[in-house]
């Protein structure tokens, strides 16, 4: 009989067994495929979204809060900085580029970004349709927002206060989509592009229709500045306006060094670095990981540790069988690998439905997750880590199964025979 057809009729003859096993295992391997999958695409959205940008510059407090609001429009800004303020940081013969960011309006829970044609060249955006923003009111949307919100080339709509849906809104201010962008697998998929200028204008009409409005600083206009060579439209130092922050190049290496602490130290401004505050991230989220991949080993262990109990008790049941077997011609190598392979199929199982229950895991999140689905984060990945689990899976398999198989090659057949 071929080894594989007897594996699988001995696996068949316990069903209960086998199935426990193989969900036990599945379960291990589920979680950590699901933390694979996670991490490694959040590493990757983290790095090509800050690539290019060494410091953000804006208003006072939590430093990850600026980098999570400004880099990946996750959080609300720490405040606005004056215009006059931001000029004088631009000016700076350690800076590059300084690309303004204005922010505060959101629609349907995208974010309204007041910036300039500088920040397009920093993520190298290309237009799918249409033309970029030229004209206040005129925007350039990302692929999800076009996509999700069913936005075409002439449609308009009215932001509103804050990124929740329900705010406050700009009833007599309504944006026009100018063009759309190609897919970029980043987070400008998921903003909604347009002048700074435009920002101030929809705020200042704001203003003045009802000074009663609310200012708090998730409702202010996330306005980023940008020099007044980049914004010629109004005169250097206007005290009146007001930009959420900075994204800043450095025009060489000595810049990381002085940049960072003359900001912090000499001004009223913060200054806050993506490479330094994004590890930060990572070291917090690391406890969380490191729970879940140790609960996952944990499920592994026990796996494997029922898949020896059962090879190992099944061993005693098959006794007269393997002696009978013996007896017909087969080798003791000839049933030392059938109980091997016994072990490899068993998780070889485990860990195929693992990996799949893991992807499906990540795809149903990323459907039903407005948030996830935002970041782009899907179960349609595949990483070669993988493969090193499903071969140390296959590993584990046999370690299990070693110890019943030795004790199924040193099977002494008179013995067994003569005591049935």
């Amino acid at each position: 009989m071929n080894v594989f057809l007897l594996v699988w009729s001995y696996l068949k003859s316990k069903p209960l067994n086998t199935v426990l096993n193989i969900v036990l295992f599945a379960l291990g391997i589920a979680v950590i495929t699901v933390l694979l999958l996670f991490n490694n695409q959040l590493e990757e959205k983290i790095s090509s979204n800050a690539k290019g940008i060494d410091l953000v510059v804006g208003a006072k407090g939590s430093p990850l809060q600026l980098i999570l609001c400004n880099i990946f429009h996750i959080d609300f800004p720490t405040g606005n900085i004056n215009l006059k303020e931001a000029e004088q940081i631009s000016r700076s013969r350690l800076i590059k580029k300084a690309v303004p960011l204005a922010l505060g309006d959101s629609y349907q829970s995208y974010r309204i970004v007041g910036t300039t044609s500088e920040y397009a060249d920093l993520y190298h955006l290309e237009l799918a349709q249409g033309a970029w923003w030229n004209k206040e009111l005129e925007t350039t949307i990302g692929a999800t927002v076009a996509r999700e919100l069913k936005l075409n080339i002439g449609s308009t709509f009215q932001s509103t206060h804050g990124l929740a849906e329900g705010g406050s809104g700009h009833e007599e201010q309504r944006f026009v989509v100018k063009g759309i962008l190609k897919q970029t697998n980043s987070v400008v998929d998921n903003l909604i592009l347009t002048s700074v200028e435009t920002v101030w204008h929809v705020h200042e009409h704001a203003a003045a229709d009802s000074t009663e409005r609310n200012h708090e600083a998730h409702a202010q206009p996330d306005s980023s500045f940008v020099a007044s060579r980049l914004i010629p439209t109004h005169p250097a130092g206007d005290s009146t306006k007001e930009v959420t922050s900075l994204l800043i190049q450095y025009r060489s290496p000595m810049a990381a060094i002085q940049l960072p602490r003359m900001i912090n130290g000499e001004s009223k401004l913060q200054a806050a670095s993506p490479a330094f505050e994004t590890a930060r991230l990572f070291s917090i989220l690391g406890v969380g990981v490191e729970i879940l991949t140790g609960f996952a080993y944990v499920l592994i262990f026990i796996s494997a540790l029922s898949v020896f109990i059962a090879l190992y008790n099944s061993l005693k049941e098959r006794r007269y069988d393997l002696a009978i077997m013996r007896s017909m011609g087969a080798s003791k190598s000839k049933l030392f690998v059938n109980i091997v392979l016994e072990g490899v199929v068993l998780t070889a199982l485990g860990s195929m439905a693992g990996l799949l229950l893991g992807h499906g895991i990540l795809m149903a999140l990323g459907t039903a997750v407005e948030e996830m689905r935002k970041a782009g984060l899907t179960g349609f990945v595949f990483y070669s880590a993988e493969w090193i689990i499903l071969a140390g899976s296959l590993l584990l398999g046999m370690i299990c199964a070693l110890i019943p198989a030795l004790q199924a090659y040193r099977t002494d057949i008179s013995r067994v025979l003569a005591s049935n």
